[in-house]
């Protein structure tokens, strides 16, 4: 009885040495898969059978069999690529990629992904990666009574989990929305535009839209000359002209008129006339000038700034009528606003207009109250006198500055416009956020998963955001070949994140993880399967020989 169980103990020896060479093999199999996890295989014996002894009952072992085959997770060396779309994670996590048109979900840490035809992301199986898609965040900009939109880049993710794909290989142009102008003003440099009636707009005076030349030479002292872009991408030089305002005992100050302009024929702004009816700026004296004011110096620093933007009322009372010209809107950030309306849009002529693309101007000085002065002003103020809402109003006061208006709380930037003796009036800086359409010309994975896109036109756009899936019990995961593992019971419902999130990995682009077998370790396993097999072997051929000699004891 004990000799047949001998043979049957060396059976199942036979069969689990088998199997772990088995298991071996897989692992040695697969040393180049790329994020291949090798497996482990651990042995338990079987039930023990109750015998009798003098001592008492004791227990004999009936042989052994497997217990369980366990995922190695731990991580496989990085291997460097040449795409970007080449993706290994480094720490937990497992990518998610799914079969087009269907809900089955499989995990992975093989990342050798690539762009099809279809402008999807898919691994070597034609499963698509999936991740959440980016949407640029919106900041609002206050311009008096309303708000206009003006857009960042900013991205956040939005939405569930979804296919990877890019079909969209253009980035739309942005209207330029806030432009930057920082300029040092020599103060040895004479007025060349001058007015009895309105000396600090004698510059705006000798304006002429419908001229070929608008401003000669000889009526500014400085001009500085930026590109912006409209709605659809196009792209349109803005002209600041300055020139200084000859003064009269103005107690150590300095003040310079300034001019915002673009070229006339460009000006697309239509503003409401007599009896309802609309006029157009363009073809007018007054084309192409956007904001008119005054930057006002003590020491050649900057102190203070007003600014008049043409309104509704301009196309009553005449677009070169300084009375017209009102106080400007201020943007959220402080700046005011001129509204150039390139493409002709309808109402859309004003800051305060529904559908307007307002552009904030800063010239190194930002105003941080914008509440009212009590009258519907917003954000204005003025030392002297009735505040001058309309530029009419300014007058000829040249002995005391204090009759021009300011911003209301006057705050100067880290960089400013400025009026020292330098040798000569000179642009210090400028800057302007709009574009225009571009064509993508990269793509690239950054530590935190997102999927970027370089564009022709300079910008990085955020597209994607990688889905990172982890498990409570990964060891429980079912593998389902080609690198690939599905959800159990076992392993717990998948907790998708983005990478560099609590219990995800990072991202390493253009990288490869590689196969984690050990063949060191591996050999030494094989050594020690084949010697137990080897042992199993020689206890069936001794039983075997055993029972031979019990056959033999009858003859």
């Amino acid at each position: 009885m004990s000799l047949s169980s001998s043979l049957y103990q060396g059976i199942t020896g036979l069969q689990a040495h088998s199997e772990k060479i088995s298991v071996i093999g897989n692992n040695l199999a697969n040393v180049s898969t790329v994020g291949f996890k090798g497996a482990r295989m651990h042995f338990e014996d079987v039930m023990s059978q109750d015998t009798y002894t003098s001592a008492g009952v004791a227990q004999v072992g009936r042989g052994v069999r497997v217990a369980a085959i366990y995922s190695d997770f731990a991580q496989g060396s990085f291997e460097s690529t040449s795409e970007s779309t080449d993706m290994a994670i480094g720490g937990s996590g497992f990518f998610t990629v799914k079969p087009q048109n269907t809900d089955n979900t499989y995990y992975t840490r093989a990342g050798n992904f690539r762009f099809d035809k279809d402008g999807y992301l898919t691994d070597p199986h034609g499963y698509v990666l999936q991740g959440w898609a980016m949407v640029k965040a919106s900041t609002a900009a206050a311009t008096g009574a309303t708000t206009s939109t003006a857009n960042v880049n900013t991205f956040s993710i939005t939405g569930s989990p979804t296919d990877i794909r890019i079909n969209n290989f253009q980035s739309p142009p942005e209207a330029t929305s806030n432009i930057s102008v920082i300029t040092n003003l020599d103060p040895n440099n004479a007025s060349k535009s001058n007015s009895s009636t309105n000396p600090y707009f004698a510059m705006f005076n000798n304006w002429d839209g419908t001229a070929t030349t608008p401003l000669a030479s000889t009526a500014y002292g400085y001009s500085s000359t930026l590109k912006v872009y409209d709605a659809v991408g196009a792209a349109h030089n803005l002209t600041v002209y300055y020139d200084q305002v000859t003064l009269s005992n103005a107690g150590g100050n300095t003040v310079w008129e300034y001019m915002v302009t673009s070229t006339p024929s460009e000006d697309g702004r239509i503003l409401s006339g007599a009896n309802g009816s609309l006029t157009s700026v363009n073809a007018t004296s007054a084309a192409g000038v956007l904001m008119i004011g005054t930057m006002t110096f003590r020491a050649g620093a900057l102190v203070s700034e007003s600014a008049y933007t043409l309104k509704s009322n301009g196309g009553t009372l005449g677009m070169k009528n300084l009375t017209s010209w009102q106080l400007a809107d201020f943007s959220t950030g402080g700046y005011p606003l001129i509204t150039p309306n390139f493409i002709q849009a309808s109402n859309a002529s004003i800051a305060t207009a529904t559908d307007a693309t307002p552009i904030a101007v800063n010239f190194g000085i930002r105003n941080t109250d914008l509440t009212s002065n009590g009258s519907g002003i917003l954000g204005w103020s003025q030392a002297k006198g009735t505040l001058a809402n309309t530029a009419a109003a300014v007058g000829p006061m040249i002995s005391n500055v204090g009759w021009v208006p300011g911003f209301k709380s006057p705050v100067i930037d880290a960089m400013t416009t400025q009026s020292y003796d330098t040798g000569g009036s000179s642009t210090l800086f400028q800057s302007q956020d709009g574009y225009t359409a571009g064509f993508l010309q990269s793509i690239s994975v950054s530590r935190e998963g997102i999927l970027t896109g370089r564009y022709s036109n300079g910008q990085v756009l955020d597209l994607y955001s990688l889905t990172l899936t982890s498990f409570t019990n990964q060891w429980g995961l079912r593998r389902e070949g080609g690198n690939l593992f599905s959800e159990t019971r076992e392993s717990g419902p998948a907790l998708t994140g983005e990478a560099n999130s609590p219990g995800k990995g990072t991202i390493a682009s253009s990288t490869l993880e590689q196969s984690n077998v050990d063949m060191g370790s591996e050999f030494v396993q094989m050594i020690t399967a084949q010697r137990g097999f080897q042992a199993n072997t020689k206890v069936i051929t001794t039983a075997d020989s055993m029972l031979g000699e019990i056959i033999a004891m009858k003859r």
